[in-house]
C-alpha cells in the first residue's frame, strides 16, 4: 500500500484532492440541457470505479495485511459500515448542495453549506483523531470560513440583479452543510477503529455507500425535485454517449481527489486533510475566472471580494499546514 512518508508528500496529495474536488463539476458544463439528477448516475458509478481501481493498484503495491484484499478480509464490520454510512451521508449532502445552488444561488449556498461543513467536519474529526495543533487548526478553519464568505460575496456582486432567498433554500443549505461535515467523522471511525480499514479500503466502501444511496436519494429527488419539474429515468437512457462519458469523467476526478485526501489523512489526520480539501471553492473560482470568464467585465467590488477570498484561502492552508508541523 502506498502512503506518504513525509508531510510534503502528504500536503501535495491534499492539494491535489482540493484541485480535483474543485474541478470535477466543470465536465457537467459540457452536458448541455442535461438534468443534474441524470448526470449524477454516471458520476456516482465513476467515483466507485476509480476508487476500486486505485485500491487494486496503489492500495495493493505489496502483499500483506495492508493490501486492499487482505485488509477487507481482516477489517472490523463496524468500520466497513461506518465507511458505507459516510458515503451515503456525503451523497445526500452533495445532492442537497446542488439543489441549494439552484434554489438560492452560489452566493448563498456555498457560504452557508461549506462554512457549516468546515466547522462540523473538522471539529468532530479532531475529537475522534486529535492530530496537529488545535489552535492553529482552528485559526485555519476560521480563515477558510472567511474565504468562503468572500467567495459568496464575489458572486453576489457579480450578479446583475437581486435574487430572492426563500426560507426553504436556507434550510436546504443548512442541512447540506451539517451532512457535508458529518461524513468526515464516519471516515475517521473507519480509519481508526479496532481492525481499521486502510485509506484505500475506506474509499471503496465510502464510494459504494454513495452509489447505493443514489437508489434512494437520487430517485426521490428525480420524482420530487426541490427545483424544476420531475425527471424520468428514460432521459438517462436517451442521453448521448458523450454525456455518460462526461459523468464518468466527473466521478473519476472527484474519486481521485477523495482517495488522495484519505491517503494523506493517514499521515496528517482527517481533520487537517479535510480542512485543506475544503479549499475546493477557491479552485472552482479559478476555473470561473480563467476558463469560463465569469468575472469578465465584473464590477470592481466583485474582483476585490475575489482577491480577498484567494488571500484568506492561502492563509487557511498555511495555518492548517503549520498545525501539522507544530503538533
Amino acid at each position: 500500500m502506498f502512503t506518504p512518508h513525509s508531510f510534503f508528500i502528504a500536503l501535495l496529495m491534499v492539494i491535489t484532492s482540493t484541485i480535483c474536488w474543485g474541478s470535477w463539476a466543470n465536465v457537467f458544463k459540457g452536458a448541455k440541457n442535461y438534468r443534474f439528477e441524470l448526470f449524477y448516475w454516471d458520476y456516482a458509478v465513476g467515483i466507485f470505479v476509480i476508487s476500486l481501481l486505485l485500491a487494486f493498484t496503489m492500495g495493493s503495491t505489496h502483499a500483506g495485511p495492508l493490501s486492499f484484499a487482505e485488509n477487507v478480509n481482516a477489517a472490523g464490520h463496524a468500520n466497513i459500515i461506518a465507511a458505507l454510512i459516510g458515503g451515503a451521508v456525503f451523497n445526500l449532502a452533495n445532492l442537497l448542495l446542488v439543489a441549494g445552488i439552484d434554489l438560492a444561488g452560489l452566493a448563498v449556498a456555498f457560504p452557508v453549506s461549506i462554512g457549516i461543513a468546515l466547522v462540523v467536519g473538522v471539529a468532530l474529526s479532531y475529537a475522534l483523531q486529535p492530530k496537529g495543533n488545535p489552535w492553529l487548526l482552528a485559526l485555519g478553519v476560521a480563515f477558510a470560513i472567511i474565504a468562503v464568505i468572500f467567495d459568496g460575496k464575489s458572486y453576489a456582486a457579480l450578479a446583475s440583479g437581486e435574487r430572492s432567498v426563500s426560507r426553504k433554500s436556507i434550510v436546504v443549505c443548512v442541512i447540506s452543510g451539517i451532512l457535508m461535515g458529518l461524513w468526515a467523522p464516519f471516515v475517521t471511525r473507519a480509519l481508526t477503529g479496532a481492525a481499521p480499514l486502510t485509506p484505500y479500503s475506506t474509499s471503496v466502501f465510502f464510494t459504494l455507500g454513495a452509489l447505493l444511496s443514489c437508489f434512494l436519494f437520487n430517485i426521490y429527488l428525480m420524482r420530487r425535485p426541490l427545483q424544476g419539474e420531475p425527471v424520468s429515468i428514460g432521459g438517462f437512457f436517451r442521453a448521448p454517449a458523450a454525456y455518460h462519458l462526461l459523468g464518468l469523467a466527473g466521478g473519476f476526478i472527484w474519486g481521485v481527489g477523495t482517495v488522495f485526501n484519505l491517503v494523506a489523512a493517514n499521515f496528517t489526520g482527517v481533520a487537517i486533510s479535510y480542512a485543506i480539501g475544503q479549499a475546493s471553492p477557491m479552485v472552482a473560482a479559478l476555473w470561473g475566472v480563467f476558463a469560463w470568464h465569469e468575472f469578465r467585465g465584473a464590477r470592481p467590488r466583485a474582483k476585490i471580494f475575489l482577491a480577498l477570498m484567494f488571500a484568506f484561502y492561502v492563509l487557511a492552508i498555511f495555518s492548517v499546514s503549520r498545525a501539522q508541523l507544530a503538533k
